[in-house]
């Protein structure tokens, strides 16, 4: 009988340590080396400045979304919402994708049409891994937003670059998955 216990516990003890050996290493190698999650990023409130561009790129582990600032840029938002919303009228905006992108500048926006590449699309997403339409939502009372449409809620990071000269960046990238199949936070 001492002999079966001892027999049943080592292999409970070797299975068990094997899982140690392996589960670490597997958490520890987040997909692209992305440490993001889906959770709110916010700085600032209203900035200097003017939203002279939108524009986007895509990488090997994340497609870039970039707004451009010609002067320090000192008050966004980036936030997953239900649904987007001109601001002052209220009217939802369809945004194409699975999950939706608030992207708030605290500046107001030069008036062009050059931006567009169909009505109310300012990027053409059709090569893009996650991304699925970068919209126009509007900009009222010195606040632009844009909503980005993706393929869905996946990690996300957003931060401010300086330049080029003295404006700045908005920088919003979304990763094409999350680091491991079904866990929300590498």
């Amino acid at each position: 009988m001492r002999r079966r216990l001892s027999a049943i516990l080592a292999t409970l003890l070797l299975l068990a340590g094997g899982q140690l050996l392996v589960a670490p290493g597997a958490a520890a190698h987040p997909y692209c080396g992305q440490v993001w999650g889906s959770e709110a990023r916010s700085a600032g409130d209203m900035s200097a400045g003017t939203l002279v561009d939108v524009r986007a790129g895509r990488h090997a582990c994340f497609d870039r979304l970039v707004l451009d600032v010609d002067a320090p840029l000192t008050g966004w938002s980036v936030r997953y919402v239900d649904q987007l919303v001109q601001d002052g009228s209220g009217a939802v905006v369809p945004v194409r994708g699975n999950a939706r992108l608030e992207v708030v500048a605290r500046v107001p926006a030069i008036a062009t049409d050059a931006w567009f590449v169909g009505p109310g699309t300012l990027v053409d997403t059709a090569s893009y891994r996650t991304f699925r339409h970068v919209a126009w939502v509007g900009s009222y009372e010195g606040v632009t937003t844009i909503g980005l449409g993706v393929r869905a809620r996946l990690p996300f990071r957003a931060f401010v670059l300086p330049g080029p000269g003295e404006g700045s960046r908005l920088v919003v990238d979304v990763g094409h998955r999350w680091c491991a199949e079904g866990h929300r936070v590498c």
